[in-house]
């Protein structure tokens, strides 16, 4: 399989988490982040372990809570807080500091070199993302803010950790595990911090059904894979595809007016995954010692 394919794969996870805003608002009972994430994850998680059949071994327990707790417990929860808090363009460009945080810290937990156009590409979604889905009209509320910035850290840590501690396990099980485990983590918290779900409407169900069958079972199986296949900050710019996917939505489903403004970020935002991978093509041959150090982990 090529490199493009990889790619085409692997973008297909973060657009389809640019509905996320749009379910969660639209199908989903309001003031519910914890259950909501909770019951994104752990039916997930269970449903992918009935199919594989094989859980850890060994020390992948504990970095599959790890890795489980950065990637789904902290991230989810703090998305669903953000989402509920905030407009979707808010929380969308809130989580698009991620890209940037990833090339730090694959710097710090790789080895990886912090490559200029990588920034600049990371530094250009960032305000495509702005343009895309932001207005003068858009309040900030700090909790919301805050929880975004948390949940976009969780993420990069997470992506980067699941580079570093590859399993020899398929994306799929690799999945099941981290889902299960971070579902298992989110449901005290969810039980103790929030009321039980009223009677669940059709689009309720709908909702949950959609946010645990696709946009989490399907779409981390696809995103693991890329992110054992491809380097963290490549995999990271992907994630400035969901708020245009979120954006997309609103226009053809809600039935937005796109300005200028929305044009112009929708543009800078292909060309800021483009220009990442014009980064990392122009490194494909990485120095041997990152070679090395990857093949000692």
């Amino acid at each position: 399989m090529t490199r493009s394919f990889d790619l085409l794969l692997t973008a297909i996870a973060p657009a389809v988490w640019g509905s996320t805003y749009f379910v969660t608002t639209e199908y989903l009972p309001a003031g519910y982040p914890m259950t909501a994430a909770t019951l994104r994850a752990l039916p997930a998680g269970l449903f992918l372990l009935l199919l594989v059949r094989r859980l850890p071994e060994g020390l992948w327990w504990g970095r599959a809570l790890v890795l489980g707790a950065l990637n789904f417990s902290v991230f989810w929860a703090m998305l669903f807080v953000a989402a509920y808090r905030l407009p979707g363009g808010v929380a969308a460009t809130v989580a698009a500091i991620q890209p940037l945080i990833v090339i730090f810290l694959a710097r710090a937990i790789l080895g990886s070199a912090i490559r200029a156009l990588s920034i600049l590409a990371a530094a250009a979604g960032m305000i495509g993302v702005a343009l895309l889905v932001l207005t003068p009209s858009r309040e900030l509320d700090p909790v919301g803010v805050a929880a975004g910035l948390v949940g976009a850290a969780s993420m990069a840590c997470g992506t980067v950790l699941s580079r570093r501690w590859q399993p020899p396990v398929s994306p799929l099980t690799f999945a099941a595990w981290q889902l299960t485990a971070g579902g298992a983590l989110l449901l005290p918290v969810a039980l103790l911090s929030e009321p039980p779900l009223p009677a669940l409407t059709q689009a309720n169900i709908v909702g949950f059904a959609y946010l645990c069958l696709i946009g989490a079972a399907f779409t981390y199986i696809i995103w693991f894979r890329g992110v054992s296949l491809l380097e963290p900050s490549v995999v990271a710019s992907l994630g400035f595809l969901s708020p245009l996917t979120a954006v997309l939505l609103g226009w053809q489903v809600l039935d937005q007016r796109l300005s200028a403004m929305q044009i112009a970020g929708m543009v800078i935002v292909v060309g800021s995954v483009w220009l990442s991978q014009r980064a990392q093509n122009a490194s494909r041959f990485v120095p041997a010692k990152i070679h090395k150090h990857h093949a000692r982990i």
